[in-house]
Parts: C-alpha cells; sequence; structure tokens
C-alpha cells in the first residue's frame, strides 16, 4: 500500500500489487499458434529421434503413468477450479475477514488448520489458493492452506491408516509434519516474500447484466481450461521420469538412512501421485526405513512435478523459483525430526 506521497508501507510486502493478475493483452490465437507449431516440432523430432530407440513396453509404461496421473488428478482439479470460482463469484471478501485472524502471522496457523476440512489433493489446492487470494486473503495464509489442504485433509488420513493397518503413528506423524512444515513456510514467506513476486492469469468476469452465476461459469472455465494444460505438461514429465529411472537404483540406496530418506524424497516429487494415493505406494516400500516413507508422505503433497506446473500457471515463475525449493527444503527437514521421534 501506498501512503499517498510515493512511500511504501509493509503491507506492500504482503499483499500482491494492485495490478495483480494483470498481463498485458496478446493478440487473440498468437499463444495457441506457438504452441501448435513447438508441439508439431517436437511430434516430427520425437518420430524421427526418439521412436525408433523406444521399446514398446517402455512405451506402454509410460502412457499407462501419464494417463494414472491424469485420471487421478483431474477430479481433483475440476473440484478445485470449481471451489475457486464459487470463491471468487459468491463469497464476500467480508467473510475472510471474519474467518481468518486480521494479524497475517496469527493467520497462517488457522488457515493450515483450515485444510484439515477440504477434501482434496493438491491439484484442487492450487486454484483454490489462487481464489483467496483475489478474495484478500493474505497470500501467506493461502499459500498455508495450498499446502495444508492435499497433506492433512479426513480422506488422506483415512487412506493413510488403511495403507499402514496397526500403525497410527505413521497417520500422526504424516498429520504432525506436514502441518508443520505448512505453517512453518506460510511464516517463512510471511517474512521473506513479496507481493511483486506472485502473479496470475487474468480472470474473466461478467460485464454488464450477468449476475454471480455468469461469473462463476466464466471463472470455471477460464481456469479449468488454463490449469488442465499445466497439469498435462506435468503428468508428462512424471511418466517420463518414472519410465526412465531403474528399479534397481532404488533398492541399492534403500539401506543407507540418509541417502534413502533424499531418494524417497525426490521420488514423491517426479512420480506426482495424488495424496489420496501415494499412502499405498509408500506401503508397498518395506525394505525402507519409517523416516524415509514419512518423508514420502510428505514431500508428495507439497512438492511434485504437476504441483510446480500447476503453481508456475496460476501464480507465475518468480513465485514457483523461490517457493518449491523453500518447501521442498522444510519438508525433508521436518520429515526427518518426526521421523526420528516416531522411531
Amino acid at each position: 500500500m501506498s501512503d499517498g506521497i510515493g512511500l511504501r508501507t509493509p503491507d506492500d510486502d504482503l499483499l500482491p500489487p494492485a495490478d495483480w493478475g494483470r498481463r498485458a493483452p496478446t493478440p487473440p490465437g498468437t499463444r495457441a499458434a506457438w504452441t501448435f507449431g513447438a508441439l508439431a516440432l517436437a511430434l516430427v523430432a520425437g518420430r524421427i529421434w526418439v521412436a525408433p530407440g523406444v521399446e514398446a513396453r517402455a512405451l506402454d509404461a509410460w502412457t499407462t503413468t501419464f494417463v494414472a496421473v491424469c485420471v487421478q488428478a483431474l477430479p481433483f482439479l475440476v473440484f478445485g477450479v470449481a471451489l475457486s470460482a464459487a470463491i471468487t463469484a459468491f463469497v464476500p471478501p467480508s467473510v475472510w475477514r471474519r474467518v481468518l485472524p486480521r494479524r497475517p502471522g496469527a493467520a497462517v496457523p488457522v488457515a493450515g488448520a483450515m485444510g484439515a476440512v477440504l477434501p482434496g489433493c493438491e491439484c484442487a489446492s492450487v486454484p483454490v489458493a489462487g481464489g483467496l487470494m483475489a478474495r484478500g486473503v493474505a497470500p501467506a495464509a493461502a499459500l498455508t492452506f495450498l499446502l495444508a489442504a492435499p497433506a492433512i485433509n479426513p480422506v488422506v488420513l483415512i487412506a493413510t491408516a488403511v495403507a499402514f493397518p496397526g500403525r497410527p503413528e505413521m497417520v500422526a506423524g504424516r498429520f504432525a509434519a506436514s502441518l508443520l512444515v505448512a505453517v512453518l513456510a506460510g511464516w517463512t514467506w510471511l517474512l521473506v516474500g513479496k507481493g511483486e513476486w506472485l502473479t496470475t492469469p487474468t480472470r474473466p468476469r461478467a460485464r454488464g447484466t450477468a449476475g454471480r452465476a455468469e461469473a462463476f461459469r466464466e471463472a470455471m472455465r477460464h481456469d479449468l481450461l488454463h490449469a488442465g494444460g499445466f497439469l498435462v505438461v506435468g503428468a508428462c514429465a512424471a511418466a517420463t521420469v518414472n519410465t526412465v529411472v531403474p528399479a534397481a537404483w532404488v533398492t541399492e540406496v534403500a539401506g543407507i538412512p540418509v541417502a534413502s530418506v533424499l531418494l524417497l524424497a525426490l521420488l514423491a516429487v517426479l512420480m506426482s501421485i495424488c495424496s489420496e494415493a501415494d499412502a499405498f505406494v509408500a506401503a508397498s516400500l518395506p525394505q525402507f526405513s519409517t523416516t524415509a516413507r514419512l518423508a514420502f508422505l510428505v514431500v508428495g503433497p507439497i512438492v511434485d512435478l504437476k504441483l510446480i506446473a500447476l503453481q508456475v500457471g496460476f501464480f507465475g515463475r518468480r513465485f514457483a523459483v523461490r517457493f518449491v525449493p523453500l518447501t521442498f527444503v522444510l519438508a525433508v527437514a521436518v520429515s526427518a525430526l518426526v521421523g526420528g521421534l516416531l522411531t
């Protein structure tokens, strides 16, 4: 905010700038034309140089992983986009001022606790966080919600309990570590984050006599098309990594404590499994320690390829290059700490 004479106040670093979400208009069809051209070139190059060396089994594995990621994520992405559009169209800003404390530092843990009541994965949390920011919620609180919602909601915790029968410490450890990471990330962003690092695509608004229902429809259509493209990019990257990385490498590192934690944390990023399903993957890796598998469960919903792609699409590259390393380091460190207490 400005005090009217050109000076900046502390709020300038807490809230997005006045032109947040506005980008210079581009001629209609320009991006689509460039995207189509790049895709056509990639397909031609792949057909000439890549296809002859690809085995049918590897191609089948890539296709299966790509489809699985998209099928897992798409329902939750639609849910998140619909919820975000509903927040924008129907929920007045005054509601959030009543629900969340006025002080951003106090709003961060409250926003983290709110994540426990929203069933959904990380694909849903990104557009919802964008909708909260658009309604005046402090970015630190919205980002805390973004991290907490896919990790500590009831569906995820129940799935974790089912995947680890007779081991309630895994459920408690996942809940505690994930909530702590979300709150620490929110407080860190509150201290060092700047509003100018946040950008988002312009969301269409209904004009003239169009009512809130029309605003909801337009916002949902725009965000779904925009986020869906980045979801496909993330799914492609995840499928490629899952196909290329040899399984033997994983087994060899499982016996090294520090390396195993870092390996499963990295695999959580690369595999991009939705938070409702990742507990079953972690349970299928008994050769790894409890701490390593906890790191897999905590890192995945906070940092993975499709989530990074969605964050870039919604909030911009300047945001992602700062926020992704922050959350990854916090997730690994907190997982190691909590995992050490459980064992």
